[in-house]
């Protein structure tokens, strides 16, 4: 579904250049639960908007479902984003003239899709906000609010969902339900879920662990399928990509696919 094959990012900070990621690898199979997990200032963040096609990256090579992103114009990643991506930001990012309702409906509309009142009434119910469709985002609690961001994410059937620190602005019980909630949609929809965050214990309920370290990743453990039949638990190591010294790395499970194999 997500192929990252040696991803840079510079940026240019008066007379020197800073990187914050640095030849970062790996792949994402469909359907798979995978968190990126590391300090502040690891590059998590960097990394997401470079995956999900917000950001172009210095050096490297993004493929989303089979797409060079990087042959892409903007317009044409904007394209590709509202057909199969999905983003749960940090801050919500809800629109504050418009209804909860309002808020999930209009990037169907934009889409040009029917039903799309429909559509939004049903994943507003899913995530249990029915009787708050009416509310404007300031009348409701953070909790809410991310349920409402949630359905937003979900409303075009997204192929895969990118998630910036989506409890971060929340208690330990409300962001526990959200957690809940993105686990139960990942199941039942098959989207693929790619999630950052510093919460160990919220990481720990992925499938699949990678961790950054300035701006390397120096551990990618699990497969990412909590189904998977393969007897691999959570919580066991399946490759280290590298170390921040540059040592050599195990070969992955998942290998990183090539060209040809991507084609």
């Amino acid at each position: 579904m997500l192929v990252a094959r040696e991803l840079t990012k510079e940026f240019q900070s008066g007379t020197h250049q800073l990187t914050v990621l640095r030849d970062v690898s790996f792949a994402v199979p469909q359907g798979a639960f995978v968190a990126i997990v590391g300090p502040s200032g690891s590059g998590k963040t960097t990394l997401l908007g470079l995956l999900a096609g917000l950001d172009t990256p210095s050096r490297g090579t993004v493929i989303l479902d089979g797409v060079d992103l990087g042959s892409l114009t903007e317009d044409q990643r904007a394209k590709l984003r509202g057909e199969k991506v999905g983003f749960i930001f940090q801050s919500f990012q809800l629109i504050p003239t418009l209804t909860a309702l309002e808020n999930v409906q209009v990037p169907l509309e934009l889409r040009g899709e029917s039903g799309a009142s429909g559509r939004a009434v049903e994943l507003l119910t899913r995530v249990g906000l029915r009787d708050r469709m009416d509310h404007f985002p300031s009348q409701l609690s953070g909790g809410e609010q991310q349920r409402v961001a949630i359905a937003r994410a979900f409303s075009n059937r997204p192929r895969i969902l990118f998630a910036d620190e989506p409890t971060g602005n929340l208690d330990a019980n409300t962001g526990g339900r959200i957690v809940e909630l993105i686990e139960e949609l990942n199941r039942e929809s098959g989207t693929s879920v790619v999630l950052v965050t510093h919460d160990l214990a919220l990481a720990g309920r992925a499938g699949r662990m990678v961790r950054l370290a300035d701006g390397v990743v120096v551990e990618d453990t699990g497969s990412g399928m909590r189904d998977a039949g393969s007897g691999d638990a959570p919580g066991r190591s399946s490759r280290v990509e590298r170390h921040p010294d540059g040592s050599p790395h195990p070969a992955s499970r998942f290998p990183v696919p090539d060209n040809e194999e991507v084609a």
